[in-house]
């Protein structure tokens, strides 16, 4: 199938969907300043880096580049994804990270937040919030002893004062969290906000799917029947910030992700260029599956490669 792939993309030259390899990179080098890269499945897969790819952001900033790590994972504060980054050899300082829980608190921040939020979520989020002064509750276990949701009522204790209610990955998500936060959301002027709609993370083992933060977000509208203010890719909200703070050009940025859904979109909505590693959630399979469709052409990539260190013999 790549051979296939390889070929229709020299045919194509630079249209969507390019395979990238020695004839067009160094054409390719040219058309970007600037490097937004996602984190899972991008540069690292666990806690293990993807092969040469710390190598080759450290060319991308050797060349000048400017680069931003763009992730819609909210385990981890800044300060966490800074040491991680270190550890594995990628070059990083705080400014230049972007997850979801950082977008959020500085969104509450921003309009002057002064309630408190009820957060599904873990210790990432909760850091972010403790960091930008927002009060908050819910982090941790919230199960209930009794197996009937009419029983379970009775020992539910609500917090007073809630003013946002926050979805991120969390877990020990549970029908009692669900219960409070639909609660606190009945109340029209509560904010709904989620970190992201990732359905499932990019990694796993023995064949398990391991459901992401988007599974969490669906149950919540579902029952609290209203639709979140959503801060991750594909949504603009990450893109924006970046931009606004740092002054870069769209056309000349590139996004470097793994899947077509999240980080492509991202692009696309953003007018940046794209390119789509396979060593995440996207595969070959499905870039084939977009060719062939007419609803979701939009989601093939500027170009395509099997691994970010790939391009290190490229470069």
């Amino acid at each position: 199938m790549i051979a296939a792939l390889r070929f229709s993309a020299k045919r194509m030259g630079f249209s969507r969907g390019v395979f990238l390899d020695a004839s067009n990179c160094s054409d390719f080098l040219k058309t970007f300043d600037c490097v937004l890269a996602d984190c899972d499945g991008v540069l690292w897969r666990g806690d293990s880096a993807i092969p040469n790819a710390p190598k080759v952001m450290q060319k991308f900033a050797e060349a000048g580049k400017k680069l931003f790590y763009v992730t819609n994972n909210s385990t981890k504060s800044r300060a966490a994804y800074l040491k991680k980054f270190h550890q594995l050899g990628f070059p990083a300082s705080t400014e230049n990270i972007y997850g979801t829980s950082t977008i959020v608190a500085a969104y509450l921040k921003s309009i002057n937040f002064r309630k408190k939020a009820y957060c599904i979520g873990t210790t990432g989020l909760k850091d972010e919030l403790d960091a930008a002064g927002i009060q908050h509750v819910g982090f941790g276990p919230d199960v209930s002893s009794h197996d009937s949701h009419l029983e379970m009522v009775k020992d539910v204790v609500l917090e007073e004062d809630v003013g946002a209610v926050v979805v991120g990955f969390d877990p020990h998500f549970s029908y009692l969290k669900m219960l409070k936060g639909a609660t606190y959301l009945n109340k029209g002027e509560t904010l709904f906000l989620a970190t992201n709609t990732d359905a499932r993370f990019p990694h796993g083992s023995n064949g398990i799917i391991m459901p992401g933060t988007g599974t969490f977000v669906s149950a919540m509208e579902t029952v609290s029947q209203r639709k979140p203010l959503i801060f991750g890719k594909p949504n603009s909200n990450m893109f924006d910030a970046i931009k606004s703070e740092h002054g870069i050009d769209p056309a000349r940025t590139i996004m470097i992700g793994d899947n077509c859904h999240t980080d492509i979109l991202l692009g696309k909505n953003c007018g940046l260029r794209t390119l789509l590693v396979l060593t995440g959630v996207t595969s070959e399979d499905d870039l084939d599956n977009f060719r062939r469709s007419k609803n979701e052409s939009h989601l093939l990539p500027d170009f395509f490669i099997n691994s970010l260190g790939d391009l290190l013999h490229l470069m």
